[in-house]
Formats: C-alpha cells, sequence, structure tokens
C-alpha cells in the first residue's frame, strides 16, 4: 500500500484472471494494472477473507458476529468451553471462533477478565482482545500453508518502521508477550507475531456485519493496489460471507494502474496525509496531495479574512510546515497554524457527525449549525463543509420532522444545492461508478421530483416543463441505479440500487401519462 513508483522501475510480472497483471519493481513491491482495457463498472476480482477478526482497540465485543457486548444488562454470556466473549449459543459454535482462539484459550484456561469491561472504560479498546485477530491469522498460518505462503506472509508488514512507534511495544506486550507467555504459543517468534501485527495494520479492509457492527478483514490480492487519494476502483464486501468484490468506477486503459484509496476522500489534504503516514506508514505524493488547490476542489483552502476575494493556499501542500498565503493579498501564515485550525474544526465536525438520525432533528442541528459557524473561514468546496453536507444530504428526508412529505421548498432547494455542490467535488476526488456519488445521485433525484410536483400544483410551471423537470431526474436516477446495481445486494447501497431500478419503471410511466 503505496503510491505508484513508475513504470520503468518494472521488471517482472505475474498473469493473473485475463483483467489484470501483478506487477513487480526494482524494490519488489508488487502493484496491479489492467490486462486489457476496462470498462467501467466492471468486476476485476473476488476474493474471500484469508481471515476476519475484532478491530484493534476494539470495544468489547462478541468473538463472532461482532456485536457490542454485554448484549443486556442482565445478560452476560460466555463461552461455554474457553470462558470469553460471545452473545450465545450459536456465535459460541461458530467456526470463526470454535476453530480458532477458542481451542487455545480452553487448553492453557485462560478465561477473559469480565470486571475489566463491566464498568464501562474502555475509550482506548480492550487490551485483553488486541491478541484474537492476530492469533487468527498465525493460526490459520499453520491451517492454510498454501494460500499464507503464496499469498499473505510476504505482504507489506512496515517492521523496520513500526518498531521505533509506540504501538509496537504496546503490541509487544497485549499480543507478543500475551501470545507466547500466557497462551504458550512461543512456537511463534516474537518477529513472525510482530510481523503479523504489521500485515493487518497496513493492510487490512473494515467489514461490516449484516447488524452493522465494524471489524476487519485481510484480502490478500486486492491488498496490492497502490494507493491514490482518486481511485479508479470500488470495492463492496458482503456482510454475510465477508467476500470482497473489486470492481472499476472508471474506464481504465490497457497497462492503466489500479489504485484503491486507503483513506477518506473528504479529508483536507493535510489531515489525508497525516493517516496515510501514520497508520500505513507511507507518505503520499499522488497528483491530488500535490497539487495546492486539490485538483482545482480546494477541500483544503481557507478563505482570506484580509480581503474579499482571496483563497489561502499552501505553497507545498506536500510540506506539513509549508507557507500558506493568499491569492489576492499579502497575508500569510504558517502550515502549523493552519493545522490548528484544521483540528479545532475537526473536533467540532467529529462532534456533529458522531450525532445520528437516531437522534432525531439534532442531528440536523448540529451539523448545520457548524456549516453556519465556519462558512466565512472555509472555502466553500472545503472537506469539512463537504463532510457535513455529505452526512445532511442523507438526512433531509428520512429523519422525523424533516421527512419529505413536510419540507417546505426552501428545504428541498437547500439539499437540491447541497447534493449538486457535493457531485461536483465528487465528480473529480470520487469520479464515475463510485458509491458516494450513487448515493448522491440518488438523494438528489427525489427533492427535484417535489420541487417539479409543487410548482406544477401552483401554477408555476407547465405541463411541458413539469415533464421536462420529471425526465432530468428519471436520469438522475438511472445513473444512480447503474452505480448502486453494481453493489452486493445484501448491502445497504445495493438494496437501495434494487429499489431505484423500481422506482424508474414508475417514474417513467408517470412521464409517459403526461
Amino acid at each position: 500500500m503505496k503510491y505508484s513508483l513508475g513504470w520503468k522501475f518494472i521488471h517482472h510480472f505475474k498473469q493473473k484472471d485475463g483483467k489484470f497483471l501483478l506487477m513487480k519493481n526494482c524494490i519488489k513491491s508488487e502493484y496491479m494494472i489492467a490486462s486489457r482495457e476496462l470498462q467501467a463498472g466492471e468486476e476485476i476480482v473476488t476474493e474471500m477473507p484469508f481471515i476476519v477478526g475484532p478491530k484493534a482497540c476494539t470495544y468489547p465485543l462478541c468473538l463472532s458476529c461482532y456485536t457490542p457486548w454485554p448484549p443486556g444488562s442482565d445478560d452476560k454470556p460466555l463461552c461455554s468451553r474457553c470462558g470469553w466473549l460471545v452473545c450465545g449459543k450459536d456465535c459460541e459454535n461458530a467456526p470463526q471462533h470454535k476453530d480458532y482462539e477458542c481451542q487455545v484459550f480452553a487448553q492453557v484456561n485462560e478465561k477473559f477478565n469480565v470486571n475489566s469491561v463491566l464498568d464501562g472504560n474502555y475509550e482506548n479498546g480492550v487490551s485483553q482482545l488486541e491478541c484474537i485477530t492476530p492469533l487468527r491469522l498465525l493460526l490459520e498460518s499453520e491451517k492454510n500453508v498454501e494460500r499464507w505462503n503464496k499469498e499473505v506472509k510476504d505482504m507489506e508488514a512496515h517492521n523496520e518502521i513500526r518498531c521505533q512507534k509506540t504501538q509496537w511495544k504496546s503490541d509487544h506486550v497485549n499480543i507478543v508477550d500475551y501470545l507466547r507467555k500466557r497462551l504458550k504459543l512461543d512456537r511463534f517468534s516474537e518477529e513472525y507475531i510482530q510481523t503479523a501485527c504489521g500485515i493487518l495494520e497496513i493492510n487490512t479492509f473494515e467489514v461490516r456485519t449484516a447488524k452493522g457492527f465494524s471489524a476487519r478483514g485481510l484480502y490478500p490480492t486486492v491488498a496490492l493496489m497502490n494507493h491514490s487519494c482518486v481511485s479508479n476502483t470500488s470495492h463492496s464486501i458482503s456482510p454475510i460471507d465477508y467476500r470482497i468484490r473489486l470492481r472499476t468506477t472508471l474506464k481504465i486503459p490497457a497497462g492503466g494502474e489500479l489504485y484503491a484509496s486507503y483513506t477518506h476522500s473528504l479529508l483536507p489534504t493535510m489531515l489525508r496525509r497525516e493517516h496515510l503516514l501514520e497508520g500505513k506508514h507511507f507518505a503520499c505524493a499522488c497528483p491530488r496531495c500535490s497539487d495546492p488547490t486539490e485538483l482545482g476542489t480546494h477541500m483544503s483552502s481557507l478563505k482570506c479574512n484580509k480581503c474579499d476575494n482571496g483563497i489561502v493556499l499552501p505553497l507545498d501542500s506536500l510540506d506539513s510546515e509549508s507557507i500558506w498565503r493568499c491569492t489576492h493579498c499579502d497575508f500569510s501564515t504558517n502550515g502549523q497554524a493552519v493545522r490548528k485550525v484544521f483540528r479545532v474544526i475537526q473536533a467540532e465536525v467529529d462532534a456533529a457527525e458522531a450525532i445520528s438520525g437516531a437522534d432525531g432533528a439534532d442531528a440536523i442541528y448540529a451539523r448545520e449549525a457548524v456549516i453556519k459557524k465556519y462558512r466565512s473561514v472555509l472555502h466553500p468546496h472545503h472537506a469539512f463543509l463537504s463532510m457535513l453536507r455529505h452526512s445532511l444530504t442523507q438526512m433531509y428526508g428520512r429523519i422525523d420532522e424533516y421527512l419529505l412529505d413536510d419540507l417546505p421548498d426552501v428545504v428541498l432547494e437547500h439539499k437540491v444545492d447541497m447534493c449538486r455542490l457535493l457531485l461536483q467535488i465528487l465528480d473529480i476526488v470520487e469520479p464515475g461508478y463510485s458509491r458516494i456519488r450513487g448515493m448522491t445521485l440518488y438523494e438528489l433525484h427525489a427533492p427535484l421530483l417535489f420541487l417539479a410536483k409543487g410548482q406544477w400544483n401552483a401554477g408555476v410551471i407547465d405541463e411541458a416543463r413539469l415533464k421536462s423537470k420529471m425526465i432530468e431526474a428519471a436520469n438522475i436516477l438511472k445513473e444512480a441505479a447503474t452505480i448502486l446495481s453494481l453493489e452486493s445486494s445484501d448491502t445497504a447501497e445495493g438494496q437501495i440500487g434494487l429499489i431505484a431500478k423500481e422506482s424508474i419503471v414508475q417514474l417513467e410511466q408517470s412521464i409517459n401519462d403526461l
């Protein structure tokens, strides 16, 4: 997982299934290119995970279905064999627990310390649970030797970088020593265990369970893709069997490199690069990160408070200490000062984003308040504002007091404006058949229809204009359906894709009836 080093370093490749090649450069780092022209939306590869397990720094959870534990205040089920966290008999007997850590814990009579999690103080995770996913990886390396040797053992672990960080020391205590001493697994060397930890830290993908809870999965083939902050692929992971499906979002020519994004696209460059450096151990220098304007989106830009029309940009967006200068006047500041501003705003954005739609209208009020507070500071396309708008486009129309049927025209227009503004940005940073574009298009079509209907009922537009507006909404819905139908049908987005297809039939019938 690093930014591409370029064609001139290629000296080896392996043919895969006819859609992509695995290339290797002079430092023996593999990456993927298209072996033939690939169309937008084309499936590249599907892959079952090598292992799935709890994320690092996890909350107390069932070791089989990853549901928060305990399931109820009076219900604190433990595995009858090993005494670790499960949520019932079905999960106790699920292979991912029964055939892995359960046997190890039972053999050495190592019980889970239930009292350590009952006080609710686990903001930094539960140390005893840190061993679960590395242990599963180590045990699977013995069960599935062929795949381990062929696909996993040589994956990036960055031990030379990780050993200098505090997480290495923490992993040594919570994982290495715990496995070798408490669980009597000294057949695994310290280096071997740390390498397993590194492979997981660098290469795993977040997975969602059928109930919406998070875990992580290791997909050795998909993880070979290099990173770019503007990717040309998208993946979806089934919440049922955790199979990953990788597809293109854009048309890719033969020989074109396949890129994934290993960070959130709706973050400013400074924060994306920090996340990648800390979590993936490389400094991204992709075209988006290298451009102070973020490819013209201005997702990092600030408004100048010394003049009317100035935009404050870094002189060198790859240098966190770079001078930031106004485009219209002589105002300047430094990267450290900008980072402080970002830190303050990010804290408020995170606090607002933590309020879910289940909390009702407060979720909308909190996000709108942050946008209002900082719209004089941040460029209108800034990543923080885009992140909040993305949430709001999904909340307006779905939250009590703000259901579509109840929204006045001014709020419908507000939702339309936010969707269109977001799409302007997504067309650059997540172009083509990306999931977030599909969802935003889907959110856009409904308020357009409601506005058109309201205007026609009020006599503001005639039937011809109504039909034109309905056709516009239908075309938007068709594109949304095209994108979202590429998602697995057992995901929320895939289900919306199916709904969109049904809605198109009804909408086209309504248009034909005019």
